[in-house]
This record gives C-alpha cells, structure tokens and sequence, in this order.
C-alpha cells in the first residue's frame, strides 16, 4: 500500500523474527566462496531512527529489539543477530534499527548482488540516497516487487535469497504472494525464499501458511511466533511467521534455541512459539 511506512514498526517483534532467519540465511550463502544474489521485493527505506517521529510515535521497537538488547547468554543465532543491529549502534545505546538492506549491506561481499524494489514514492527515494554511490552491486528499482522480480529469475551464479516481504495492508497481497512463489519456484527451483507473513485475525492469514506448504516441491521450514492473544476486537498484530522454501540443512538446528527464548522474552502475554521442519 502508498501509504504504509515501516518507521512505525521498524525493531517490533516481527521485525526481530525476520532479520534473525534473513541474518542466518546470508551467513549460510555467505559461507561459499561463489557469489549469489539477494532480491528483496518490498525493501522499505534502509534504517531507521530510533528517536525518529514515527518510531516514537507507536514504541513498538521497546517490546522488540529492546527487550533483547542487554540481554546475557543468549543463543547462538540471536548473538549473531544481535550483531547486526550493534554495528549501527557501536557505542552501545540503541538508537537504530536496521532494515533488510542494511543488514544485507553489511553481511554480502564483492562477488554477492543485491537487487532492492520498494514502490513508495518516499520511501524509494530514501533508499536509493542510502547506499554508497558508484557501488555497482546494488540495484534500486522503483518498481513493483511482485511484478519486478521475474526478470532477475534465475541469477547468473544460480545462487540466491529471495526475500518476500509487502506489508499485507491489501489483503491482495496473501494472494499474489502465493501466485509470486508459483511462478518464481518455476523458474528458479533450486533458490532459497524467505516469506514472511502478520498474524492478524484475517482468514487469508491463518491459512498463509498451509498455502505456501502445497507450493512447497521439497525441504520447508516453518517459525511462527506469537507474542499475545489474539485481540478480542480482532485488531493489531499478534505474532507473525516465516516460511522458507530450500532451507540450508542447518538452519532448524540454529532456531531451536533461539525461537523458545523469543516467545520468552518478547511474550506481552499468552504466547507460543512453533517450529515446523520437512526435509524430503
């Protein structure tokens, strides 16, 4: 939709649970010599300030990112994640919040391409001002992800991260992800997509993840993680999932741990956390 910004969520729970399985995806491509490509469909503006008017006007990132940040002993997967976000805040103080691009920015090397659509007039123009200027590796379309990301299928290195992530604001969008993943899976089958998905009290989204399961034509992994009850005026968010499709083999042994400690820490109520894995 033109008119969502993720300022208002960036470092929410949601947020948390994505950028952990997308920091342990690119360590994983990451760790072969050969390069490979990141498209990310919805990318949003880069970063965001934490102390900014739209971050302070909700505070979501304080039942997210802040309950994390100083934090002891916790697992592996979350450390490393952790990471991440402390390399835009190296004195220690949480002050911002890194979105897919940075955090790709910072994770890819020489050889890796990334390619990035957000369709918001604003928030696109942010985007292309955020990276450095003359690095040819990067790609910034002001384009429709959805529609966009049939020409980058499959990438030269077959080889890649295909990030699926649009705000759901339309309730369009759990259909045309489903249509996206179809048409993707066709042409580059061997590729690894990461979706996420809200939990809200919408039926498209309760159903969200038995869809993406029958477009599913081998290895699934499946986290989804809800930090309250469903609201009883059937409003807000109340958790959200991931679906990967070609996980690396190590990535369930990495989220065991991890998910059980974030349902724990970022809980503002009944919650539960569920971890589904299928290798065929």
């Amino acid at each position: 939709m033109f008119s969502y910004r993720h300022g208002f969520h960036a470092g929410n729970h949601a947020d948390v649970l994505k950028h952990l399985v997308l920091v342990l995806l690119l360590e994983q491509l990451g760790s072969k010599e050969k390069g490979y490509a990141f498209v990310d469909t919805h990318a949003g503006a880069g970063s965001y300030s934490l102390s900014s008017t739209f971050a302070q006007k909700t505070a979501e990132f304080q039942t997210g990112i802040g309950r994390l940040w100083d934090r002891k002993r916790l697992p592996a997967a979350l450390e490393r994640y952790l990471a991440q976000v402390r390399t835009l805040n190296a004195d220690g103080e949480l002050r911002f919040y890194p979105g897919s691009p940075q955090i790709a920015l910072q994770m890819t090397r020489p050889q890796d391409r990334l390619h990035f659509f957000e369709l918001h007039s604003t928030e696109s123009e942010i985007l292309r001002a955020f990276f450095p200027k003359g690095d040819k590796r990067i790609a910034v379309r002001a384009e429709d992800g959805f529609a966009g990301l049939k020409s980058l299928l499959p990438p030269p290195s077959r080889r890649g991260l295909v990030r699926v992530d649009p705000s759901y604001e339309d309730k369009e969008d759990y259909r045309r992800v489903a249509a996206t993943l179809r048409d993707a899976l066709k042409r580059f089958a061997t590729g690894i997509y990461m979706i996420w998905y809200p939990m809200v009290r919408r039926g498209e989204s309760q159903h969200m993840a038995g869809d993406l399961r029958q477009l599913a034509p081998g290895d699934w992994l499946h986290i989804s993680l809800k930090v309250a009850a469903p609201p009883d005026d059937g409003l807000g968010l109340f958790g959200s999932g991931v679906f990967v499709f070609n996980p690396p083999w190590n990535l369930e042994t990495a989220l065991r741990p991890a998910v059980p400690v974030l349902a724990e820490a970022l809980g503002q109520g009944p919650g539960a956390c569920e971890l589904q894995f299928r290798q065929t």
